[in-house]
Formats: structure tokens, C-alpha cells, sequence
């Protein structure tokens, strides 16, 4: 299936490119990702997907295709596939940088195909899930590029850098109005908690779920009807 996402981070391009191929420093924004090694041209890690009471756990490699820094593009190949498992995943994920009003639009491409337990969700709801996630991943990489790059010594930078921190996530809370389950940036070395697929997705599977519902009270309705029917005609006939 072929995902198509857009999101905007509040700085110019030349500042984003290097941060969104700063791997160590944008995975804490990755629900559910690890990053094990990387060495400037692939990524090795796993990530982690709760689907009801079942987490599963991908591990494979993502490696970085095309870099051009004059165009603003990029291309990752990503292969995974289950611990315990059978399912697989791959994604080839283009994206594109672009100027906009003083900051960065990055449009983002993904040719993806899943085969296991997340594939039971179709491209819909995958797409919605995906919307979902790219907002909560703009926010957080918003917050950390409004951070100061470098660490002052002494207590006033240690004051200073609070209150860039402050800064950060007062600038993330407000992007992300209207994100429900927005992440916030991990520390380093921390194990990340699993992608909840059935949380994320809980409106768009709602909605998906109400027409099938009601098709199914109708069915009910018109199967109660009919034995009501034939009870009636069966007594007439006993009379």
C-alpha cells in the first residue's frame, strides 16, 4: 500500500535536513523504536507493536538510499520481520524537503506492505494510524529542534538550558492541540514503550466499526421478524 503524509517543523530547511538525519537524536519521537547501531548509512534496531493483548516486536534494518543534500530528498529502505513470528514488514519511505514560510515542509512518501497481526487493519485505518503518528512525530521533533544544541556549565546554564526546555515543550503542547497521546521525547537509553495500533487507531476503527454494527442489528431485526411471522402462522394453523 502507498501512505502519503505532510507535516511542517518551524526551521529552515538547511537546519532540518541535518536533524532529520540525526537518527540518534529523532528515534526518541518514534513510538515504539529502538536504535541499536547506526553508522551514517544504515540503521539497525527494532520496533514494538501492541495489538490488544499481543505486542509484537520487529527487528530488522533501515538503509538510507539516496542522501541529497542539494535536492532535500531522501530514501530509506526499511525490512523487518517478527521475533516470534512470521510477519514481516517493508517500507521504502521517500521524503522531501521544502522551504515554506521560514520553516520546513517535509512531504513524506511510503510504499509499505505488512503481512501478521497489523495487517488485519487494511490501508484505511493504516493510513489513519499514520496520520496520527506523523503529527505526534512533528510535535516532538519540533520540541527538540527549539532545544539549544549545546549544554552550558555552571548553574546558569544549567538555568538556561530549563528554560529552553520549558520553551520546547510549551512550543510542542501547542502544535500538538488536538493530538490526543502525543509522545514526549525519551532519554536516552530508555526502553520505549510498545506502539498501542488499537489505541491510536480507536476513532478511525469507531467509525469503521459502526456501519458493520448497525448492518448486523439490522440483520438481527429482520431474523427476530420473521420468526415472529412464522409463529404466528403456525398458531393460525393450529386454530
Amino acid at each position: 500500500m502507498e501512505l502519503h503524509h505532510e507535516f511542517t517543523v518551524p526551521v529552515p530547511v538547511d537546519q532540518a535536513w541535518p536533524a532529520l538525519l540525526d537518527i540518534e537524536r529523532v528515534a526518541p519521537c518514534l513510538p515504539g523504536a529502538v536504535v541499536e547501531e547506526y553508522d551514517g548509512r544504515t540503521v539497525t534496531g527494532s520496533v514494538k507493536v501492541k495489538v490488544g493483548p499481543v505486542t509484537v516486536t520487529y527487528r530488522g534494518t533501515a538503509v538510507f538510499e539516496e542522501q541529497d543534500a542539494q535536492q532535500h530528498r531522501m530514501v530509506l529502505v526499511a525490512n523487518g520481520r517478527e521475533t516470534r513470528g512470521q510477519g514481516t514488514a517493508r517500507a521504502t519511505v521517500t521524503g522531501t524537503l521544502t522551504e515554506r514560510d521560514g520553516g520546513t515542509a517535509v512531504s513524506v512518501r511510503t510504499d509499505l506492505t505488512v503481512t501478521g497481526r497489523p495487517a488485519q487493519f487494511g490501508r484505511g485505518v493504516l493510513a489513519e494510524v499514520g496520520d496520527r503518528l506523523v503529527g505526534q512525530f512533528a510535535d516532538c521533533l519540533a520540541s527538540r529542534l527549539a532545544e539549544r544544541p549545546g549544554a552550558a556549565t555552571g548553574a546558569a546554564g544549567m538555568g538556561e538550558e530549563a528554560a529552553a526546555t520549558g520553551e520546547a515543550a510549551g512550543a510542542g503542547k501547542a502544535a500538538g492541540a488536538g493530538r490526543a497521546g502525543a509522545p514526549e521525547a525519551r532519554r536516552a537509553g530508555e526502553e520505549p514503550p510498545p506502539l498501542d495500533l488499537l489505541r491510536t487507531a480507536g476513532v478511525p476503527l469507531a467509525k469503521r466499526a459502526a456501519p458493520i454494527a448497525a448492518a448486523l442489528a439490522a440483520l438481527v431485526v429482520v431474523v427476530l421478524r420473521l420468526r415472529r411471522r412464522g409463529r404466528r402462522h403456525g398458531r393460525k394453523r393450529r386454530g
